[in-house]
């Protein structure tokens, strides 16, 4: 067990799997170029490259993080893969990621596709499907990227609290299962069931995803860039993807409403 105050999680819970490769990347200061890290997509990469083309984004300089949940629910989830590809483009490991690799349990694969947007996987031979779980095996639960501005953490749902950024990430790389349910799940801190202390350490600021919210979300040093692009597709008139430079801006947003088509 870990020293984690956890309320949220439960022992029937599926264990995520480990990431083939490093649990935690890092990355030096780019000195060439821009840094961005973009909300959810959900299969919304048409609205991704409208985004990226309205900030002239450089693809021999810039770079850009995603905080997970690439795929599910929107109309492109199979392009994931190619975005996976480009050189510029850094993802980390969502709970929507994690439903492709729990997939191979029927009953997850069942609730998976019934109520959280997996109807896409159904449409793809198992070659193409073997090649996602191995792509997304390999995607790290957090990234850090050095800035001008301070160094910036990377994590799809949440920071527990209690504990530094350097303590929850060497969970992380230690294969910690409450902290990696943490990383990949938690909504305790924006749902306002535990304190919304800041996160202590060296990180600067945290970016995280998961919980769609209206506006982007400041608690502390924690924001939460979700805007629930997505959700155009269920009426949401205000859906927004969202997109916040991060350097040599310390944080400036841009977004693009996903009800325009593109």
């Amino acid at each position: 067990m870990s020293d984690l105050r956890i309320s949220e999680f439960h022992d029937d819970m599926p264990t995520p799997e480990v990431p083939v490769g490093a649990a935690v990347v890092r990355f030096d200061e780019n000195t060439t170029g821009r840094d961005f890290v973009v909300g959810d997509l959900h299969g919304m990469f048409a609205h991704l490259e409208a985004l990226l083309s309205k900030v002239k984004f450089d693809e021999s300089a810039d770079r850009l993080f995603s905080v997970g949940d690439l795929v599910d629910r929107g109309p492109d989830s199979e392009r994931a893969l190619e975005w996976l590809d480009y050189p510029w483009f850094h993802a980390i490991r969502g709970n929507h990621e994690q439903f492709v690799l729990d997939s191979e349990d029927e009953g997850q694969l069942d609730l998976w596709v019934k109520q959280n947007g997996g109807e896409w996987w159904l449409n793809i031979d198992e070659s193409r499907r073997g090649l996602f779980r191995t792509t997304f095996r390999n995607l790290p639960l957090a990234i850090e990227v050095k800035t001008k501005n301070g160094e910036v953490g990377i994590v799809h749902a949440d920071v527990p609290p209690f504990i530094t950024w350097e303590r929850f990430v060497s969970l992380l790389e230690m294969r910690d299962r409450d902290a990696t349910l943490y990383a990949i799940w938690s909504r305790n801190r924006i749902a306002g069931q535990g304190p919304s202390m800041a996160v202590t350490g060296k990180m600067d600021r945290i970016y995280c995803g998961h919980t769609p919210t209206r506006t982007t979300v400041q608690l502390e040093n924690v924001w939460y860039i979700d805007t629930g692009a997505v959700y155009v597709l269920d009426g949401y008139e205000d859906a927004r993807l969202t997109l916040v430079e991060i350097s040599p801006e310390r944080h400036q947003e841009f977004d693009i409403a996903t009800k325009n088509s593109v």
